[in-house]
């Protein structure tokens, strides 16, 4: 397996990624978006390149799906991953997409249904939540590129005029529009949820496929945030649902939160300013 490397914004190597593409390259498999940063990969111009080659492709779309516009008329992936709950569908949902003559067997053998690809009786119910949720993401397509995106902008601006040594990790351009990733120096990231659930606050640290792991993250490290930073992580999730009134609580508690852990902290020493931010 290779795993192509990511410069300090995030951003995929292509270079490194078409030089991995070789004749023993049996399936590529990218994420459409980071799920930590938010950070959109050019996945569609990676398909095509896999494509020319005549590797299967696959993206992991978890992220992406219902928050950018996906067509997949017009590429050339041959299968797309998505998980429901990241949409408000029920948990538990999700949906493999196979392009029509995409070879394919089944890892668990079963019964005819889903054409012999999966075995097990479908969840009626939950695939139907599943459906509508994706028929309301589509229709606030819009809503969650403009206000979500505004809630998120405000909400990063804010933080970092107001926290000292704090800084945005990943490429600010060409991300998702709900997603925010901050790190604050000298403080850890589940001390910091900790007193964010005192004031029921939700966010995350680091990713949830690595909750409880008192490493930091891969994807910032593999960016070359520093420990003293990768530690203190924390992940924002907006969605249609948040209010600017949710979001202005969020900046008043924030500061106050990593204050307090800081003058715990025997690392952090505010005169000598150890990385400044945007570091």
């Amino acid at each position: 397996m290779t795993e192509i490397p990511v410069n300090k914004e995030g951003q995929l190597d292509m270079d490194r990624y078409k030089e991995s593409l070789t004749r023993d390259t049996a399936i590529v498999s990218l994420m459409w978006a980071n799920n930590e940063t938010g950070v959109i990969f050019p996945v569609e111009e990676a398909a095509q390149m896999a494509r020319e080659r005549g590797i299967v492709f696959h993206t992991d779309a978890v992220q992406a799906v219902g928050k950018i516009p996906i067509d997949m008329k017009n590429n050339t992936i041959d299968m797309l991953s998505l998980s429901g709950h990241k949409l408000h569908a029920p948990k538990g949902t999700g949906v493999l997409y196979v392009r029509k003559g995409t070879r394919f067997s089944p890892f668990l053998i079963g019964g005819h249904q889903e054409k012999g690809r999966r075995g097990g009786t479908e969840n009626t119910a939950s695939i139907i939540g599943l459906g509508k949720a994706c028929d309301l993401a589509a229709r606030n397509m819009e809503e969650e590129n403009a206000r979500v995106k505004y809630l998120r902008d405000k909400l990063e601006k804010e933080i970092l005029d107001r926290v000292p040594n704090s800084r945005l990790n990943g490429e600010t351009l060409n991300r998702l529009p709900n997603t925010t990733n901050i790190s604050f120096e000298f403080v850890e990231g589940e001390a910091i949820l900790l007193l964010m659930d005192e004031f029921g606050i939700c966010g995350s640290s680091g990713s949830a496929c690595t909750s409880g792991s008192l490493q930091p993250s891969h994807v910032l490290r593999a960016m070359g945030v520093p420990f003293t930073m990768a530690h203190g992580s924390i992940r924002f999730s907006m969605s249609i649902y948040n209010t600017e009134e949710e979001i202005d609580f969020v900046i008043d508690k924030i500061p106050s939160i990593i204050e307090k852990l800081r003058n715990l902290s025997p690392y952090w020493k505010p005169d000598e300013q150890a990385c400044a931010t945007g570091a």
